[in-house]
C-alpha cells in the first residue's frame, strides 16, 4: 500500500515518469527509459530523487562514542566534514542496514551526526537506535516533511552543480561533505544546503539535502541546463555495474558482513564494544561457508534474485541481483555460493526457466569508472 509521496513528486510527472511502489513510496522508476537514463549518467550526468530514503539527525554529549556501539567500523576515523560507510548490526553480526554516517563536527549540543538509511528500513533503524542510545541529553530526529535529497551524479556532475552553487568547494574530497547557508536563486530566503560527495552509482557525483521548495528549484534548473531526470530502474543498473550492495537482496539480518564481502568495513582492532564483535570474531576464526560473488551469464538470458547456480549437479548458491548490463552489453549477477567453489574464472550454470545457462565467476566490480 502506497503511503507516501515525495515533496518532487508532482515535478516528476511533470516529465511523464511511471511511478512505482517502493518501500511504501510512489516512486519514479523511469522517465525517458531505463538505458537511456543508464547512459546518460555513464557519460554526462543524471538526477535522482531519493527524498524517500531515511535522513536521521544526532546529537548530543558523546553522541559518536554512544553510536560506536552500533556499527563496526571505527567511527573515530573520520572528523568534522567526512563520511563513513558502514552497517548496523545485530547481536549475531547479521546486517540489519547499511548507511552513512556524516560528521558535521561539534555544535551548542556537543557531537552533531547525520545519518543516511534506506526507506525500507528506516522505522526498524530508527527504533533500533532509539533503543540502544537512551541518553536524555542526545536528540535523535527523523527529516520526515519539509527536505528534499537528491543525488547528482556522473562525470559532468561537477561541473553542473557549481554553475548553479559556485560556493561549493569542487575539490571537496570524495565521502566529504559541507553544509552552505546560502539564497540558491534570487526568489529564495537564505537556507541551509548539505552536500556530500557520495553516491551509489560507481560514478562522480553528490548527494544534496535541503528545504523542499530549493530541492524542487533545484531539480528543474538541473535539467533545464541538461541533466537528465533518472529513475530507480536505472539506479538500480547502475549500483549492480558498479557490484554494490542493496537491502534485501545482498544483505539482510542473516548475513554478516564477513560473508557480504564487507569485511573492510568491520574493525575488530578498535578497542570498544560493539553488538556483532563477538560473533564476528568468532566466524574470523572459524572462517565462512558462503561469500558473496559476481558473475557474469553466456549468452542473453537474465539471472533474478533467488535463481539458482549450479557446479555440474550440485547446487551451489542462489542470484541476490541480476541485470542486463546497458554498458558492457551483457548479462551480470551477484550470487551467494559455497565457499570452495568461489574462485575468480571457476564456470558455473544458472538455472533460468528450468534451463541451465553458463557463467564464470569474475571480480567486482564489473564497470569501474576512468579516472
Amino acid at each position: 500500500m502506497i503511503t507516501h509521496k515525495t515533496d518532487l513528486h508532482a515535478a516528476c510527472l511533470q516529465h511523464d515518469c511511471k511511478m512505482v511502489n517502493f518501500a511504501g513510496w510512489e516512486m519514479p522508476i523511469q522517465f525517458q527509459g531505463l538505458i537511456a537514463e543508464h547512459h546518460a549518467v555513464r557519460t554526462n550526468a543524471g538526477i535522482f530523487d531519493i527524498s524517500h530514503m531515511g535522513v536521521v539527525s544526532i546529537e548530543g554529549p558523546n553522541a559518536k562514542k554512544h553510536l560506536q556501539q552500533l556499527v563496526p567500523s571505527d567511527l573515530q576515523r573520520i572528523g568534522s566534514g567526512e563520511a563513513l560507510y558502514t552497517v548496523l548490526l545485530n547481536e549475531k553480526a547479521g546486517i540489519i542496514d547499511d548507511l552513512i554516517i556524516y560528521d558535521k563536527g561539534q555544535n551548542e549540543n556537543g557531537d552533531n551526526l547525520l545519518i543516511i538509511i534506506n526507506a525500507s528500513r528506516t522505522a526498524i533503524d530508527i527504533a533500533w537506535i532509539k533503543s540502544h542510545i537512551k541518553k536524555n541529553n542526545i536528540s535523535i530526529f527523523h527529516y520526515q516533511r519539509d527536505h528534499i535529497l537528491l543525488a547528482l551524479q556522473g562525470p559532468n556532475s561537477k561541473t553542473y552543480l557549481t554553475n548553479i552553487i559556485p560556493e561549493i568547494n569542487i575539490n571537496m574530497p570524495k565521502f566529504n561533505h559541507k553544509e552552505l547557508t546560502i539564497n540558491l536563486h534570487s526568489q529564495s530566503k537564505k537556507s541551509k544546503v548539505f552536500i556530500s560527495r557520495t553516491g551509489y552509482t560507481g560514478e562522480e557525483g553528490f548527494e544534496i539535502l535541503l528545504p523542499s521548495k530549493d530541492g524542487i528549484y533545484l531539480w528543474k534548473e538541473l535539467i533545464r541546463r541538461g541533466v537528465t531526470p533518472c529513475g530507480l530502474g536505472a539506479r538500480d543498473t547502475l549500483r549492480l555495474e558498479a557490484a554494490m550492495h542493496l537491502y534485501g537482496h545482498e544483505m539482510n539480518e542473516n548475513r554478516t558482513p564477513l560473508e557480504a564481502g564487507l569485511g573492510w568495513l568491520v574493525h575488530l582492532e578498535i578497542p570498544h564494544f560493539f553488538i556483532g564483535k563477538d560473533s564476528l570474531e568468532k566466524q574470523t576464526k572459524e572462517g565462512i561457508n558462503k561469500k558473496l560473488i559476481g558473475l557474469k551469464v553466456h549468452g542473453k538470458a537474465i539471472p533474478r534474485q533467488h535463481y539458482k547456480v549450479f557446479s555440474n549437479t550440485d547446487e551451489i548458491g542462489e542470484i541476490t541481483s541480476g541485470t542486463w548490463s546497458p554498458t558492457l552489453k551483457e548479462p551480470i549477477a551477484l550470487a551467494y555460493i559455497s565457499n570452495e567453489y568461489a574462485k575468480i574464472g571457476n564456470e558455473v550454470e544458472v538455472e533460468i526457466r528450468n534451463k541451465r545457462h553458463p557463467a564464470t565467476i569474475v571480480k567486482k566490480p564489473f564497470y569501474r569508472k576512468v579516472s
